[in-house]
């Protein structure tokens, strides 16, 4: 078979890309790509490796990689520099719940899924940095209240008031008589 007979052509890329259909969800126009090719199924245990690409692993594939990459659309994920979208999770999700050995149960989120589950125990993921948890408007609701704070402890009569403070503090040992205070509540509760 001549490697140009695997390559996509033009017409065959538009199918792949092509828009999610008119209200079905998220599924997607791939009558080509989603097609298992004629005939009685192979064996698993001993058809060619070809063969088992083809009629179990590429019919169920590629929908989710069209899927995919209507999603990172969506997201804007290669538009923008840093995104919460993440293209393996996505994948994940999608292939456990189009799982043909599946299709009766309901729709399981990506951290509900018990092989996630097992693998979260051992390797927990970082937390999301709040860059990317806030929106712009939220961000800049932040940074406005924050530089609004400093402009205002910046203020002489407002300076003059936390030295004061804090020299009260010093002098009257208030974090002593504080800590004395919670030693005492502690040992009336036992």
């Amino acid at each position: 078979v001549p490697l140009e007979a695997g390559i996509l052509q033009p017409s065959d890329k538009e199918e792949l890309f092509s828009a999610p259909a008119a209200n079905t969800g998220d599924q997607y126009h791939l009558s080509t790509l989603e097609a298992v090719p004629s005939g009685e199924p192979p064996d698993p245990k001993t058809c060619s490796p070809r063969q088992f690409l083809e009629y179990y692993i590429f019919p169920v594939l590629l929908p989710g990689l069209a899927a995919l990459l209507h999603e990172a659309e969506k997201e804007e994920y290669l538009k923008a520099k840093r995104t919460t979208f993440i293209p393996s999770d996505f994948l994940t999700e999608w292939l456990y719940n189009k799982n043909p050995k599946r299709k009766d149960e309901s729709f399981t989120e990506l951290f509900s899924i018990p092989f996630v589950k097992d693998w979260l125990k051992d390797h927990p993921r970082p937390p999301v940095p709040l860059s990317l948890l806030l929106s712009e408007e939220e961000a800049s609701l932040l940074i406005q209240s924050f530089w609004r704070g400093y402009r205002v402890r910046c203020d002489s009569e407002i300076q003059e008031l936390r030295r004061w403070q804090k020299k009260l503090r010093e002098e009257r040992h208030i974090t002593k008589i504080v800590k004395e205070f919670w030693t005492k509540q502690e040992a009336k509760g036992n």
